[in-house]
């Protein structure tokens, strides 16, 4: 069996679908920030850092664990014979109360933080909104496509969102377009698209069934919400912060985000298992197959480790190179930048690794305190005298370090001596 094969066999399965779908989304992430990168001017870049930023930590935040509760209620049910539209319903209506929870406060203080993150223009305020409705919208789809192990579909979706912010960007670009808002709204308009393109598959697959009851879906709710968030918060952080502290330096700010984008280029690799991943943890927990669970675990853990590893050396190798080629970037960043970058990535992984298996075992709340006390060592380390940017990379590989040993230790009761269902 060749070195492909064993790997393929090792991955859950969909893993291949979801896999197309994410290079694409993977693809289109570099392609986006490159053409705004080449385009826009270094103060609009750097406001157009902070919302890409903001979209993708409280963003995904929020309304990721709704489309993790919806898989695992989907994938149980699946299991046991039921039908996932009432499921479908309640995850939707959770959804967009969570989208009403960030709305508000974007309506109410839009001014202010147009004024603190955006050099005022309040249009990144609305397109800011518009990317957290894009959000609710696609994570309750992906949800039940997930669940109900429709990943070619789940694929499909993700392909399409990134195809078309390829297009879009690379359009605005060509045509020379300097607007800010412009490339913001590019993370709206496709998602949506390629969610409307994938509705039918979500419908079909969600056939009536018992009723869904909301301590279903939120029982864990707000222990996840609140472990994604530091999650996003703990592998985001950097380039908030940088503005925060140094709100004049928009070249490191700039330069933040470009580099962290090539250091996590693992991370689109890892996304292509991770939610079929969840699906196999949640099938092997229902069904009692403790061993399958922790093979399943181990091997997933095994390949995050490897892949953190080979883009590490790529990115230490590559990166100083890459951030003004690819994205335009001001060239203040260096091989030990992405060495502690790429570390960080790596435990990030592990991390997120070990939370799904937190979450399926029942260790949403052991989830969330692993999740705690690494923001606490970010926090103190970002606090800490060194100088700013270095203090912000080791802050992410410290932070990402103490959530791994937190989960390990957690881990060591729940699937090393006890079944799945403790």
């Amino acid at each position: 069996m060749s070195l492909l094969d064993r790997i393929t066999t090792a991955l859950p399965q969909g893993t291949a679908f979801v896999g197309a779908g994410t290079a694409v989304l993977g693809v289109a992430s570099y392609v986006h920030l490159a053409a705004a990168g080449h385009t826009l001017a270094v103060d609009d870049m750097a406001s157009f850092s902070v919302l890409w930023t903001v979209v993708f930590s409280i963003g995904l935040g929020l309304f990721f664990p709704v489309e993790q509760e919806i898989t695992r209620v989907v994938a149980s049910r699946v299991v046991a014979g039921d039908g996932a539209l009432p499921v479908l319903r309640r995850g939707a209506a959770l959804s967009f109360g969570l989208l009403a929870v960030v709305l508000v406060p974007l309506a109410l203080f839009g001014r202010r933080l147009a004024d603190l993150f955006f050099h005022g223009d309040i249009g990144l305020v609305y397109a800011l909104g518009g990317a957290f409705a894009a959000l609710a919208f696609a994570h309750v789809t992906r949800g039940v496509l997930a669940g109900l192990g429709r990943f070619r579909a789940y694929g499909v979706q993700l392909g399409l969102d990134g195809g078309l912010r390829i297009v879009m960007s690379l359009a605005l670009a060509l045509a020379g377009v300097r607007s800010v808002f412009a490339f913001a709204a590019v993370l709206t308009v496709a998602p949506l698209i390629a969610v409307l393109v994938t509705l039918r598959p979500v419908f079909q697959g969600a056939r009536p069934g018992s009723a869904a009851h909301w301590r279903e879906l939120i029982e864990h709710l707000g222990l996840l919400v609140g472990s994604t968030l530091l999650a996003q918060l703990l592998v985001n952080i950097a380039v908030i912060s940088t503005k925060l502290i140094a709100t004049d330096d928009n070249a490191l700010v700039t330069a933040l985000l470009a580099a962290l984008v090539l250091a996590r280029v693992p991370l689109f690799v890892f996304g292509a298992f991770q939610v079929s991943l969840l699906a196999g943890l949640s099938s092997a927990a229902a069904e009692g197959d403790t061993q399958g669970y922790r093979r399943l675990l181990l091997r997933a853990a095994a390949i995050t480790a490897g892949l953190g590893v080979a883009g590490g050396l790529c990115a230490v190798a590559l990166g100083p190179l890459m951030l003004p080629v690819l994205f335009g970037a001001p060239d203040v960043l260096g091989p030990l930048d992405f060495a502690w970058l790429s570390i960080g990535t790596t435990l990030y992984m592990l991390a997120m690794v070990l939370g799904q298996a937190l979450l399926t075992s029942g260790g949403a709340r052991q989830q969330l305190v692993a999740w705690i006390v690494g923001t606490v060592v970010l926090v103190a380390v970002t606090l800490s005298p060194f100088e700013l940017r270095t203090r912000v990379e080791i802050a992410y590989a410290a932070g990402s370090l103490a959530v791994v040993t937190s989960m390990i230790l957690a881990l060591r009761s729940r699937v090393g001596y006890r079944s799945v269902h403790s």
